[in-house]
């Protein structure tokens, strides 16, 4: 067989950054529970015209086919294709299960998607994404919105990552502003100031005065109002300050105001919030609260988690589904600190105990051992064989294994347990030992 040929986009982790990947995992579950998420997992396929309602991702989407189908067979809005986020189909879902469902629905989702991008650091062919998302039916509280931020910030200030930076905005606040400016149109004006971060002002000028049709002094109204931050709702009078006027503009400054005041607690040495009016999600279907959030130090990779309010993306034709969401892109953030040398395990393995074996006849006995230990929730395992002590004690450190179990070393014929790391070696029972708390799992570990 041919030595295999790694494929760029689509992450393989080793053992130990695979136990830092479930660690997080472990832990995103734990806190979305805690605030009544309850875990979905859709289908990893959807019809192309499912998929394509989200807009401008077009280029991004792998269509699945049959190996032996026409090779000319045309793609049509009925053609399968692997799903790029967990949002869409989302709402597929509810449309589907409405009946079942008791809304307002709170749902958390932790899966795979696919997505036909460039591939570098912090953008993959293959990611894990980890979503919540409240959906009501025909109307959903405005409260929620101030909740998605509440809830990530807990989830991910709980997690081993860098500070955090979340971004906040509301589109109804910035479409009011572009219409009040006198644009034609402000989904074009919206999708230019998304840019900001990649091509600058004088980028975005451009974009603003050529496709989407601004004057010089329309343009430089909407880059003025991109320009304001703040960590508090006074940010919101520099807005009123600019002198622009549009009823669409006052609901979003209302509703801004709402979401900042609510999550006025959140600041920490580890988290901060702050409402950035350049955030704009050029995606088509946010209709109010905006996010984005960066790491300190790692802001090249460009936003790791993001969402919004979307009011018309479910609907069955007689009854709309209102919801918002926010997504942490769980590859995109860990996958750069893995690699770097950031993050990794305290060790490779989860067992916690290698049972020596002092002759192949003891494996019988060694196996009731590490059943005793199993059933106390340590993880244990026995020697592949039984070669001198030394080497299995050795087969123990290359493994990372804390502690081997030695049967009927103890002057008095009992077992005996070794913390390899110390050498120290002191008599036990597999019925009621015990490892230290920091011992029984892997832990993760930070560098610096």
């Amino acid at each position: 067989m041919a030595r295999p040929r790694p494929l760029s986009g689509y992450p393989e982790y080793s053992p130990a950054e695979r136990l830092v990947e479930q660690q997080v995992l472990d832990g995103l579950r734990r806190v979305f529970e805690l605030h009544g998420f309850a875990s979905v997992e859709t289908r990893a396929v959807e019809p192309l015209s499912q998929l394509l309602r989200k807009g401008e991702i077009d280029k991004e989407v792998y269509v699945v086919r049959r190996l032996h189908e026409a090779a000319d067979t045309e793609v049509g809005d009925d053609t399968l294709a692997l799903h790029f986020d967990l949002t869409v189909p989302f709402a597929r879902y509810v449309v589907e299960n409405s009946g079942t469902l008791a809304f307002p629905f709170k749902r958390y989702q932790i899966q795979k998607v696919w997505r036909g991008e460039r591939p570098q650091e912090g953008r993959y062919r293959e990611f894990c994404q980890a979503d919540i998302d409240v959906v009501g039916r025909d109307v959903l509280p405005a409260h929620y919105e101030a909740e998605m931020a509440v809830v990530m910030s807990e989830a991910l200030s709980a997690l081993p990552l860098p500070a955090l930076r979340m971004q906040v905005n509301n589109r109804k606040l910035i479409e009011g502003f572009f219409r009040g400016v006198g644009a034609d149109d402000p989904a074009a004006v919206m999708q230019a100031v998304d840019k900001l971060d990649k091509v600058g002002a004088e980028g975005v000028r451009t974009l603003l005065t050529g496709p989407a049709g601004l004057s010089a002094e329309q343009a430089d109204a909407c880059l003025a109002l991109a320009a304001i931050s703040g960590c508090d709702p006074s940010v919101l009078e520099r807005v009123r300050a600019l002198g622009v006027h549009d009823p669409l503009l006052e609901e979003g400054i209302a509703d801004l105001g709402a979401v900042l005041e609510a999550t006025a607690g959140l600041a920490s040495e580890r988290f901060s919030l702050v409402a950035d009016l350049s955030i704009a999600r050029g995606l088509d279907y946010y209709t109010g609260t905006v996010y984005e959030m960066r790491m300190e130090g790692f802001e090249s990779l460009g936003s790791i988690c993001s969402g919004g309010r979307y009011d018309a993306l479910a609907s069955d034709g007689k009854t709309v589904y209102p919801g918002v969401g926010i997504s942490f892109g769980v590859t995109r953030a860990l996958a750069p600190l893995l690699g770097r040398g950031v993050l990794t395990a305290s060790r490779s393995t989860p067992t916690c105990v290698l049972v020596a074996l002092g002759d192949d006849a003891a494996r019988a006995a060694a196996g009731r051992t590490a059943a005793a230990l199993r059933a106390r929730g340590i993880a244990a395992e026995v020697s592949p064989d039984a070669a001198k002590f030394g080497k299995q004690i050795r087969f123990a450190e290359r493994r990372g294994i804390p502690f081997v179990w030695f049967a009927g070393a103890g002057e008095d014929g009992g077992d005996q347990v070794r913390d390899i790391r110390s050498g120290e070696q002191v008599g036990a029972d597999p019925t009621v030992w015990e490892p230290p708390a920091a011992d029984l799992r892997p832990s993760v570990v930070r560098a610096g």
